[in-house]
């Protein structure tokens, strides 16, 4: 008897985590087919055949679900272009920005939802937490990218400098994130690092949110471009 009441908890934890992953999947859902602002725990639990009070034990408030929908999204986003990045050897500074940059397009073009719930117009009425809706995923994203650029710094420098650049330019928090993994990173490289990811992220969000199709039939090829050009930016040979 006692081994099956043991066994009770462990089967009760996989059928949450199982409705847990379904509400998910139907938001995700709701939001491909209609937009972010369809996202509605009512909603859900009518295509669920779940009643309203039920839904609610999984998530408190369509917030809490928004919240770990970006976590989640974000976590795989940023799984997706770190393990591209690692496929590349740490004495090849340039191919690792290249992979992280095509690894970003392949992912967003794949999860046009997921990309739009992180980065695009914010969902009506939403109040993401204090810190974030995915402040983990956050930090490893800029600080991949900080990485990045730390390593290219040494060719990079001299192309790249910014006298003007100061560390009052940035938050306190990405500063001290910064200066505790890299003290001898200079503010100007933090700032190139920004730049970086607004040269890779803006292309990709052209893409998917329509404006290059009429304007261009191989956007991969254009995004592929960019890339070389901002690895040969940095002093470092493009293949």
């Amino acid at each position: 008897m006692s081994s099956v009441e043991d066994r009770k908890p462990g089967r009760r934890a996989r059928l949450r985590a199982q409705t847990t992953a379904e509400i998910k999947r139907i938001a995700l859902e709701h939001m491909a087919e209609q937009g972010a602002d369809a996202i509605s725990l009512r909603a859900i639990a009518r295509e669920m055949d779940m009643s309203g009070s039920a839904i609610y034990s999984y998530f408190d408030t369509r917030d809490d679900l928004i919240s770990a929908l970006i976590g989640d999204v974000y976590t795989a986003l940023v799984d997706a272009v770190e393990a591209a990045r690692d496929t590349v050897p740490a004495d090849d500074p340039g191919g690792r920005i290249t992979a992280w940059g095509e690894a970003l397009r392949t992912w967003s073009l794949a999860n046009p939802q997921g990309f739009r719930l992180i980065y695009g117009d914010p969902v009506s009425g939403y109040r993401p937490p204090a810190d974030g809706p995915a402040p983990e995923a956050a930090k490893r994203a800029c600080l991949g990218l900080v990485g990045l650029i730390s390593a290219a710094w040494p060719t990079a420098r001299a192309l790249q400098d910014d006298p003007s650049a100061r560390w009052s330019d940035f938050s306190d928090d990405l500063v001290a994130k910064v200066r505790e993994r890299d003290p001898d990173l200079p503010p100007a490289a933090v700032a190139l690092a920004l730049r970086t990811w607004g040269r890779m992220h803006g292309l990709v969000a052209l893409e998917l949110h329509g404006h290059l199709g009429p304007q261009a039939h191989h956007p991969d090829r254009l995004y592929r471009r960019e890339l070389l050009d901002l690895v040969r930016s940095l002093g470092l040979p493009a293949a």
